[in-house]
């Protein structure tokens, strides 16, 4: 049974898109720890990322890497954090989140009434900064 991710990534749910790729894609969080919460996804099907090929766990974490320095320019955060935890959707995702604090990677504080419009505006900053830095996979 396809995960909602694979179901996210074929169009079946929808998505805030910012990158799209032959290996991944990247969209936002519809809990986001903080605005621009992003969700760096295989294509494949893979439950946990010590699975992964050499290949696709590198690619994810470049991709990972261009999507924060999209935060880091749009929000200005104290840091850029990154997470692979995997026990929510059995499919490898990696969280790249804006923190100021270690508190800002705790899921008790993950806005899950966050509003579509500020989804929106956010995939939007993000996209703009993704395309800017001249990121053809930025959609």
């Amino acid at each position: 049974m396809p995960t909602i991710f694979t179901k996210i990534i074929n169009g079946e749910l929808p998505g805030r898109f910012v990158w799209r790729d032959e290996l991944c894609v990247a969209f936002l969080s519809i809990a986001p720890l903080k605005p621009g919460h992003t969700l760096v996804v295989p294509r494949e099907e893979v439950d946990h990322w010590l699975d992964l090929s050499s290949e696709s766990a590198q690619h994810l974490t470049h991709v990972s890497h261009c999507v924060g320095k999209g935060i880091q320019a749009v929000w200005n955060p104290a840091k850029v954090g990154t997470m692979i935890l995997g026990l929510e959707v059995p499919h490898v995702h990696v969280h790249v989140v804006p923190i100021w604090g270690p508190h800002d990677l705790d899921f008790a504080n993950a806005d899950a009434n966050a509003k579509g419009e500020d989804l929106d505006a956010a995939a939007a900053q993000l996209l703009a900064e993704l395309q800017r830095r001249g990121h053809p996979e930025a959609i």
